[in-house]
């Protein structure tokens, strides 16, 4: 038996109120994948500003906290479709093997080396380098992440200008691991270790370490943002990852950056306009 003609158009104008639902729907839940590292998802960072940035664009972001080498080689694999990451040297690398499509500085914060209150190594007060060669003279416990994330591959630098690249001492250690069970081994261990402040801050199981060495113009840390490049990887969903980066650069997006505190410490610093 057949409908009736008001039956018809109502069914019809049901389908096609469901299909346009359906549509806006699809369109408000677009989601993009960010690989990042561990820093800015550890300190609470991104549950901070994420938010933020759905409530303005309805994009769900998804992130895949990496060290930043890590991060970069997800980007390189089409497997993230932007990163927000903290190594200013090989994030310009990326890009100009034509991986990512263009680098942008967002914020800043610093590295802080960490250790015993005690500081059986005397290297409180010190400029970075001097305190790790002096760590690596008196075999000195210390936590590497040792896993080619940024705040890995900053430690490495500074070994280097401490002249201490291939004789670290018998108590340096690589773990492999993120920032948090990196500090994690430390804080049980009694050890020393870099870490990022905003880590630092966030973290809660800190036993006896305590800052030891900041302040030092070497610990400056730089985060940037960069859209995988779609002529790579044509699936890559650039259209949303440019909105993210459109975005955390525009003054609302520097300003929730500035806003996540701790204690009433400010833990990043935005820059994108230097």
């Amino acid at each position: 038996m057949k409908p009736s003609p008001m039956l018809s158009a109502l069914l019809r104008k049901a389908s096609f109120s469901f299909a346009v639902l359906a549509l806006s729907s699809s369109a408000w839940a677009q989601s993009i994948v960010m690989a990042s590292t561990t820093s800015t998802e550890q300190s609470g960072l991104f549950a901070h500003l994420l938010p933020a940035f759905k409530a303005a664009s309805g994009i769900d972001v998804k992130v895949v906290a990496l060290g930043t080498g890590q991060a970069l080689d997800t980007g390189r694999r089409g497997d993230a479709d932007v990163l927000f990451v903290h190594d200013t040297v090989a994030e310009e690398k990326f890009v100009a093997e034509g991986y990512g499509v263009k680098r942008l500085p967002v914020m800043y914060n610093d590295f802080v080396l960490i250790g015993p209150a005690a500081d059986p190594a005397g290297v409180k007060g010190k400029e970075v380098v001097d305190a790790l060669r002096q760590l690596a003279t008196q075999n000195a416990s210390f936590v590497s992440r040792g896993d080619k994330s940024g705040t890995h591959a900053a430690e490495l630098r500074y070994w280097k200008a401490a002249g201490a690249e291939e004789s670290k001492g018998s108590g340096y250690k690589e773990c492999g691991c993120g920032m948090g069970p990196a500090l994690n081994i430390a804080a049980s261990s009694g050890a020393y270790i870099l870490a990022d402040r905003g880590t630092w801050l966030n973290f809660k199981n800190r036993a006896d370490l305590q800052i030891l060495v900041e302040g030092d113009q070497r610990l400056f840390n730089q985060y940037g943002v960069i859209v995988v490049n779609p002529a790579k990887h044509p699936h890559v969903k650039s259209a949303e990852a440019q909105r993210f980066v459109d975005w955390v650069v525009s003054p609302a997006g520097q300003q929730t950056i500035a806003s996540y505190k701790i204690g009433g410490e400010q833990l990043f610093f935005p820059n994108a306009d230097r």
